[in-house]
């Protein structure tokens, strides 16, 4: 029921500022007589079927974590951090920090990553 009132509140306004003056309380028994409303958005996409409970890693290249950290200098200007982890160890294997972090570059890094320390089992992202 609340949820019908925000449709006819928006049509309120955006009539308002094309300049139609109109009695909002008969703007909703018209808006209610004609079943109106809002078209819902989609929520947010989720993945499908049922998770498999992540391994605890207990060696070495078990499972890299790869994760982005952002922040702002003084001056207004953003950067990004790519990490990565080995949950086994914890050591840190990799920072890369730049203003923008394309997929290519991302790939680039892990592959130098993989040449040094070997393939991980499997590699993990939030």
């Amino acid at each position: 029921h609340e949820r019908r009132r925000f449709g006819y509140r928006r049509l309120h306004v955006l009539l308002k500022r094309e300049g139609y003056l109109v009695n909002h309380k008969k703007l909703f028994r018209l808006y209610r007589e004609e079943k109106l409303t809002v078209r819902r958005r989609g929520g947010r996409k989720r993945a499908l079927g049922t998770r498999a409970p992540m391994i605890v890693p207990v060696l070495p290249n078990d499972r890299w974590s790869l994760d982005f950290v952002s922040d702002q200098m003084t001056d207004g200007r953003r950067f990004r951090i790519l990490t990565v982890v080995d949950d086994c160890t914890r050591e840190c294997l990799a920072l890369v920090v730049d203003t923008s972090l394309s997929g290519a570059r991302v790939a680039r890094e892990l592959d130098r990553l993989v040449a040094e320390r070997g393939k991980p089992k499997m590699v993990v992202s939030d």
